[in-house]
């Protein structure tokens, strides 16, 4: 039993409350308050010193999997060059044994030379076999030493371009599969543990992971499952696959993601699935991966097992493609509290954000893309623009279009009228696409370049805390201050609630306490991790005897 006290203590409860004290026994809070009740008159104390104290927080849309691994491997997101990029691969080559090198974060955005590497590029920067994904995480490039390492069945992809090097759609899934096999299980506990105190260290205590792609027979979903027994934070694992069994068999509760349950592709390769074209290409829409049968089949079958259903859907025909398959499930089979889920919705219209309101369904956003320095907002207005420049062939007067469609751009994460529809919104960081930084979420929701749909800080606030723990039904024991719930949470230097918004980001992280337990760091290796995963799974299977 310890008293917290003297700090201001944001409950982010629907009627926000700010205390001052707060009381632990057992790893759950038994009293909130500005006073301590004489019956804990003789418990331990710890002053917090002025801080401020809010719920852990949480991702609720990470893969954590891919990001650790990339935490621990070569991060490209920062070079300004090909000849930065050169040195980084030197240097990570110099100081790992790895037999092949993956990086992770390239973007034609952030490189004077204003487009991705190739094949050739990369043979001249080293010949040992090498692999560099793209910033979004939906294609890769690889030079000629570690294609030559890839069997022909990838090879003869139609996703994969053998001049530039390439790999998208089918093949890149393909080609991480395959390269996959070379990493032990220690190596994926090792970089499980330091993504988890990477996490950690940014106030991340509930987990919402999306698995189920890199790894043959779908391992890293039962190594994630495993995993999370022994780790620090609570991890949700979300199944990424379309095949409803799969989930059932091992008793998940939800299913979805991106990869193999993504309706569309993404800004960065235009191929996220737009009702009307790319500004700069008028014959292009993006694609839909999936039929509407398909989707509706899918999300039917799901809906009916009883699972919560998550699907990745960028452009407004995404959107709407998923909205569609929602109703016809909502329709043939209804529940009154299913939280199916809108992963990133991005282009959200009037019409969609009505539509979602109306059926119940959950959206787990990412604010960070808002300032995406691998995708600038530069670039989104160039291939979205305003709709108007399309519209005009239709010869009906400028200013009803611009009322009733108005700027593209305009649309993008509409946080205030989400939230005015009433909407159950989510924020997480998609990690490793933007690395995972809960006060820079913050700050970026407080700060929409589209002043109109900024939101105060306590819903800022919420998305990551209370509203986050509520998508994946965890809200009876996380996500707000409240007595009887896990005493999850964590200290800032700053109140993001007293703060002007435009120094919400320079808020740092204290502390993070989970079960009333302050984080120190990772306090064992792979085999201690696995031992202690065992351990508490046989105590698991005991308790349900």
């Amino acid at each position: 039993m310890k008293i917290f006290t003297n700090a201001d203590f944001i409950s982010c409860e629907d009627d926000n409350r700010v205390f001052r004290t707060l009381i632990e026994d057992n790893g759950r809070i038994v009293h909130t308050g500005d006073t301590i009740p004489d019956n804990y008159a003789d418990c331990p104390v710890e002053n917090l010193n002025s801080k401020c104290v809010v719920p852990a927080f949480a991702d609720t849309h990470i893969h954590f999997e891919s990001f650790s691994f990339f935490h621990s491997s070569l991060d490209c997101r920062t070079a300004s060059d090909f000849d930065e990029l050169a040195g980084m691969i030197q240097t990570h080559r110099a100081r790992s044994k790895e037999k092949l090198i993956l990086g992770f974060g390239c973007s034609a955005h952030s490189l004077r030379e204003k487009r991705l590497p190739e094949r050739a590029d990369l043979d001249t920067m080293t010949a040992h076999p090498l692999m560099i994904i793209k910033y979004d995480g939906h294609a890769a490039v690889a030079n000629t030493a570690l294609i030559n390492k890839l069997p022909s069945g990838v090879l003869s992809d139609k996703g994969f371009d053998p001049k530039t090097g390439w790999f998208f759609h089918q093949s890149y899934y393909h080609a991480v599969n395959h390269i996959s096999k070379s990493v032990s299980l220690f190596t994926v506990l090792k970089n499980l543990i330091a993504g988890s105190d990477y996490l950690a260290r940014k106030g991340i205590g509930l987990v919402h992971t999306a698995e189920g792609v890199g790894f043959p027979m779908d391992l890293d979903v039962d190594i994630m499952r495993l995993a999370s027994l022994g780790l620090p934070q609570q991890y949700r694992t979300y199944f990424q696959t379309m095949d409803v069994q799969k989930a059932l068999r091992r008793n998940m509760p939800r299913i979805g993601g991106c990869f193999a349950t993504a309706l569309d592709g993404c800004f960065g390769s235009e191929d996220a699935a737009l009702t009307l074209p790319y500004n700069n290409n008028s014959n292009n829409r993006g694609v839909l991966f999936y039929t509407q049968t398909q989707v509706n089949a899918f999300v039917q079958e799901a809906n009916r097992a009883g699972l919560q259903v998550a699907m990745h859907a960028i452009g407004d025909a995404a959107v709407e493609q998923a909205l569609i398959a929602y109703e016809h499930t909502m329709k043939d089979f209804p529940r009154s509290d299913h939280r199916h889920v809108l992963i990133h919705a991005d282009l959200m219209t009037p019409a969609l954000i009505e539509k979602a309101a109306s059926l119940g369904i959950a959206v787990a956003l990412q604010t960070p893309f808002l300032y995406w320095p691998q995708e600038p907002v530069a670039y989104l207005e160039t291939i979205l623009g305003n709709r108007m420049n399309q519209l005009i062939p239709l010869k009906e007067p400028a200013a009803y279009l611009e009322t009733l469609l108005g700027n593209r751009m305009d649309q993008l994460i509409p946080l205030r009228s989400m939230l005015k529809a009433g909407l159950l919104l989510g924020n997480g960081s998609d990690g490793p696409c933007t690395l995972p930084d809960p006060v820079l979420g913050i700050h970026a929701a407080c700060n929409h370049p589209n002043p109109n749909e900024r939101i105060s800080a306590i819903d800022a606030l919420r998305m990551h805390t209370h509203w986050g723990a509520k998508l994946s039904f965890d809200e009876k024991e996380r996500g707000t201050l409240t007595e009887g719930k896990a005493a999850d949470f964590v200290v800032l230097d700053q109140n993001p609630l007293t703060v002007t918004i435009e120094k919400i980001k320079e808020i740092q992280i204290e502390a993070l306490y989970l079960n009333g337990t302050k984080y120190s760091g990772p306090h064992t290796g792979s085999t201690g991790l696995l031992m202690t995963c065992v351990r508490n799974k046989i105590k698991s299977l005991w308790r349900q005897a």
